[in-house]
């Protein structure tokens, strides 16, 4: 895995970083496996703008991604590493014995021809998913489930990893990408290994139109509004803002907004550092 720092032939290309794509080996997604992909460019049902700054971007096609790994004790080849337009993390092309295909969340270090599988029988292998209670303890993971039989929901972007601390009774302690330790049921699974393309967080666009492709649309600065648009607008001349805070008037850098009498509170250990 590399990142590619361009010859500034463009004031666009000056600063701009790419990807490598070292670790990819395909360039067509598998046809059975893709779905349309409808845009809502941040509006409602009833057309009103609910998101700001959304809109536009290439046309994508989502690629239907198995994060159950409900296919158990039954082995699976890599058959490719590719490219998904729709997630920072690169996917898995996997057929099974029996031929079904399915895209798995690509592990960090997982190659193409490696055989993957899931269930409590599985070994504690990179790409293999395995209930908690089965992986060994400080064991680095991703793909991690909260509820049994939801599919992976934690830990799912790209370079980021959690690690199984311990285990009591029913419940494993995880400390997740956030910094934030946490009770998750030991019947849920995990996938062993960090998640591909850890590059990710060295990419730059280098120019305002990157940020257009992918369907983000520019965003004013709460400063430069009117007192009708946002808490921090309006002055003489160029005003500070003040305390930064949100469109809404939650203020920003900091603030706590979960509730104190939420029901699962009691499973977080410790809170996420600032």
């Amino acid at each position: 895995m590399s990142v590619r720092k361009l010859k500034p032939i463009t004031p666009g290309q000056r600063f701009k970083v790419v990807n490598g794509f070292d670790a990819i080996t395909a360039d067509k997604p598998e046809k059975s496996l893709l779905a349309p992909l409808k845009r809502s460019g941040g509006r409602n049902s009833q057309g009103k703008m609910t998101i700001r700054h959304r809109g536009g971007g290439h046309k994508r096609r989502y690629r239907i991604s198995d994060f159950k790994r409900d296919k158990q004790d039954v082995t699976a080849e890599v058959k490719s590493i590719q490219y998904d337009p729709n997630r920072t993390a690169f996917i898995a092309l996997v057929e099974y014995k029996d031929g079904e295909k399915r895209y798995i969340i690509a592990q960090n270090g997982l190659q193409v021809g490696q055989k993957v599988s899931s269930g409590e029988k599985a070994a504690p292998e990179i790409g293999n998913a395995l209930p908690l209670s089965k992986i060994p303890l400080g064991t680095i993971i991703s793909c991690i489930e909260l509820r049994p039989g939801q599919g992976a929901i934690m830990a799912r972007s790209a370079g980021t990893f959690a690690q199984l601390m311990a285990r009591e009774g029913k419940y494993a302690t995880i400390k997740l990408p956030s910094g934030e330790t946490r009770l998750v049921l030991a019947n849920c699974l995990g996938t062993i290994g960090a998640v591909s393309n850890s590059d990710q967080q060295l990419i730059v666009s280098g120019k305002a139109g990157r940020s257009r492709w992918l369907g983000r649309r520019p965003r004013t600065r709460p400063v430069a509004m009117n007192p009708v648009d946002h808490p921090m607008g309006g002055g003489e001349g160029r005003a500070s803002g003040g305390h930064p805070r949100s469109k809404n008037g939650i203020p920003a850098k900091g603030f706590r907004t979960r509730s104190k009498t939420k029901d699962t509170n009691r499973y977080i250990l410790e809170r996420r550092k600032k």
